[in-house]
């Protein structure tokens, strides 16, 4: 393995070890009930009582995940908000992040890039995805909004703090 590919290997380990520390707050997940359909949410209400009682919050989102991709990659991840917070952001901040998803080819190119091809070579190689010159301009609508980033020598990758809410996205968008 080259020097490179390790050093982005690890690289995108200690971002997800980051990432699950920050959101976890250092602190143990509360019990939930193991045969609830619903614990995740009992568990997320028994936080929210510990810590948000006192703020008069109504309410908070967590989305959460563990994955292992096709690459053997692993990443943990979890992000909460309270919806007071929430309610009081402005949503059009978000639009070039969703637009960057909005297209089929570009969730495409997630898609492979998250299986292991990454460079747009690879890529072109696929039926159906289009130009070079359309391949980079996908590309770099995905790295303008944070979807990828890129790595030595044209290499292409998810970042690991990116993985876990690209896929809780695409969860909630399914029909």
């Amino acid at each position: 393995m080259e020097l490179e590919e390790r050093v982005a290997a690890l690289e995108r380990r200690i971002a997800a070890l980051e990432s699950a520390t920050e959101a976890g707050g250092g602190r143990p997940a509360p019990e939930a009930t193991a045969d609830s359909p619903l614990w995740a949410l009992e568990g997320l209400k028994a936080q929210l009582a510990a810590d948000a009682g006192d703020r008069g919050e109504d309410g908070a989102v967590v989305f959460t995940g563990t994955v292992r991709l096709p690459t053997r990659e692993r990443y943990e991840w979890q992000l909460g908000a309270f919806t007071g917070q929430l309610f009081e952001e402005d949503w059009a901040d978000a639009a070039e992040s969703f637009a960057a998803l909005g297209h089929p080819v570009r969730l495409r190119l997630l898609r492979e890039i998250l299986g292991g091809r990454r460079t747009a070579a690879e890529l072109a190689e696929l039926e159906e995805i289009g130009t070079t010159g359309q391949i980079y301009h996908h590309l770099r609508q995905l790295t303008g909004a944070g979807w990828l980033k890129t790595v030595g020598r044209g290499r292409h990758e998810v970042p690991g703090a990116r993985v876990v809410p690209l896929l809780v996205v695409l969860t909630a968008a399914r029909p």
